[in-house]
């Protein structure tokens, strides 16, 4: 048996001998690579460079940022395919196709116009600032733009598990006594919990190493709005890449850690789901 599981796929052996000098070139060596660089450094200089108050500022700033961004996307990736896929509307597949703008829109030019936004003088900004809300070079305006970048992998996550969703299973719960909360909630959220996980999983993977788009609305003002991304980026402009290096490893590291526990909370909801 699973000597024919094996042949399912013609070419298997072909195929991942491909996948692993992918895998190899594009991922491992160049990882490899990093994790070198930062060995140039002894141990008292790689705490130096990774564990210094900017450093440390910068991993807060930037996971905070990042899973608020996710958690945002969560809810309105939610709400976006379900109104997507529920319902019939003028203009219906021109907003589908709206959301995969960020995919196609250069993050820098989101930056820039986020920024233009919401200046003090920006066409948003005149109207906020005054009310106390700062969007140009503030955590707030970061988090914005990481939940531009973010938003379409929970919506193209999402949306064909709702595509896929019998109607039958609610219109037996309705049939049951279950009124719409109930069949939400015990019925159809159980099933959009793994995808919906896998859809922030992408998105906070995405914004940890976002750069484009923040680099023009944050300011980058050292303890306040640098992330990990731009501090790395300075001490690369420092020539300072030993410990651009170590910024690097810790970060990933960090970002490896996170991500595999959130790959087990998905894993145990699918099975509970089943």
């Amino acid at each position: 048996m699973s000597s024919t599981n094996r042949r399912v796929l013609p070419g298997f052996s072909l195929s991942l001998g491909y996948t692993m000098l992918y895998l190899s070139l594009l991922v491992l060596i160049p990882l490899a690579v990093c994790f070198l660089k930062a060995a140039d450094l002894s141990f008292g200089e790689f705490w130096t460079a990774v564990w210094n108050p900017r450093a440390v500022a910068a991993y807060k700033l930037t996971f905070f940022a990042s899973l608020t961004a996710a958690a945002i996307n969560v809810v309105l990736g939610l709400i976006v395919a379900w109104t997507l896929v529920r319902y019939e509307f003028p203009g219906r597949h021109i907003l589908d196709s709206l959301v995969d703008i960020p995919f196609a829109l250069p993050t820098a030019v989101a930056g820039i116009v986020y920024a233009k936004l919401y200046m003090d003088e920006g066409p948003l900004g005149q109207f906020l600032v005054p009310l106390g809300i700062k969007g140009a070079h503030s955590v707030f305006g970061i988090v914005l733009v990481l939940v531009f970048t973010g938003f379409p992998f929970v919506v193209r996550t999402v949306q064909p598990v709702l595509e896929d969703l019998d109607k039958e299973v609610e219109e037996a719960s309705a049939v049951l006594g279950g009124n719409r909360w109930q069949t939400f909630y015990r019925v159809i959220m159980p099933v959009l919990i793994p995808p919906a996980l896998t859809g922030f999983t992408l998105a906070f993977a995405r914004a940890i190493g976002e750069y484009g788009s923040v680099v023009f609305i944050s300011g980058n003002k050292a303890f306040e709005t640098e992330i990990a991304p731009m501090l790395i980026a300075n001490r690369l402009e420092e020539n300072a890449y030993a410990e651009a290096a170590a910024v690097a490893v810790v970060l990933l590291v960090f970002s490896f850690a996170l991500l595999v526990v959130i790959n087990l909370l998905e894993r145990w909801s699918k099975r509970h789901a089943n």
